[in-house]
């Protein structure tokens, strides 16, 4: 198959705003570059960067009009370029590094990507599991061990926990013989995240958390703080850091202006998925990973809720934007 004359739905927008911007619109695949794949999208999973994006609130703006979105997806491989040696026709893949979104967004029936931007999909997952776990367990490893240097034995405080990439932060530290602690916002969910392998559970809503973290590390603090949220409430999270620890920012869910802590001496990082995912032995590391993770159990990828369609994207951003979820947001196709 070649990519002459095929259209495939996407999704698009051409203004900011809300989920209503969303429109969907048949557009041409470009044509098949000698190191590009073409992939048939079975299933799409979604990420709060989408929203942000979608809202003019990401780190880099799309382009107007008829900017695409998305990043996370998994389908099959219907056609490669000529110089194209790492997939074959009908391999099961994934997609998530380096897509610039606006030109390159996975919302769509089918895609034409650079090899860069695919991975292998681990052996034993559907479609849709399959588009909720690079992104989530490649951020949770990088931000956490190759950033964090998170080792056996230490604390690790996990904001915004029962998210996406919440989840597989949590696998992720239990799997190294780490101890997990999972702030969330209500106690509600408390059964679910000590399933999903949190040592501890803090509803912030209610618990002063810098005081109960003291408490459970015995007073020294978390060697490591895995942080979603940003904002204000920055600098007296960092305040439950250990001495010389650690604090990973890796998310902006609260966009208004970072106060500096003063709990020195302590590290404090931003972490951006591209930063690891660039290079071919950053992929091979995380993609190692995750599929060791998979194949001895440890992994388990969570999808909160499933959407039918892509006529069904308003739907699944207006969940995603509710924040009443757990896990993925997945649209299958």
């Amino acid at each position: 198959m070649t990519t002459d004359a095929i259209t495939a739905r996407t999704v698009v927008f051409h203004e900011l705003g809300d989920p209503e911007v969303l429109t969907i619109e048949n557009l041409d695949l470009p044509a098949l570059g000698p190191k590009e794949v073409l992939i048939r999208i079975e299933a799409l999973g979604l990420n709060r960067a989408e929203a942000l994006f979608r809202a003019g609130t990401y780190y880099y703006l799309p382009t107007l009009p008829g900017s695409r979105l998305g990043y996370e997806s998994s389908g099959v491989i219907e056609a490669v370029g000529d110089d194209v040696t790492e997939y074959a026709v009908g391999d099961k893949v994934s997609t998530g590094p380096n897509i610039e979104m606006s030109s390159a967004g996975v919302y769509a029936e089918r895609v034409v990507l650079p090899v860069e931007s695919v991975v292998p999909r681990p052996e034993g997952l559907d479609a849709v599991t399959g588009a909720a776990t690079w992104l989530t367990y490649s951020t949770a490893y990088g931000g956490m061990i190759e950033t964090g240097g998170l080792r056996p034995g230490d604390h690790v405080l996990i904001t915004a926990a029962s998210s996406g990439v919440g989840i597989a932060a949590l696998q992720t530290a239990a799997r190294i013989g780490a101890i997990p602690i999972a702030v969330t916002r209500t106690g509600e969910k408390s059964r679910y995240l000590l399933d999903n392998g949190a040592a501890h559970v803090i509803a912030s809503a209610d618990t002063d958390v810098v005081a109960e973290i003291r408490r459970v590390t015995d007073g020294v603090g978390a060697q490591v703080i895995f942080d979603a949220v940003g904002g204000p409430g920055l600098a007296e999270l960092s305040t439950a850091a250990a001495h010389n620890g650690t604090v990973v920012v890796y998310g902006w869910l609260d966009q208004r202006p970072m106060a500096m802590p003063m709990n020195w001496p302590l590290r404090i990082l931003g972490y951006a998925n591209m930063e690891l995912s660039v290079t071919a032995d950053g992929r091979r590391r995380i993609n190692h990973w995750i599929a060791s993770g998979i194949r001895d159990g440890v992994f388990h990828p969570h999808v909160g809720a499933v959407f039918d369609g892509l006529d069904s994207i308003r739907d699944a951003h207006r969940l995603m934007e509710s924040s009443t979820h757990t896990g993925k947001i997945v649209v299958k196709l």
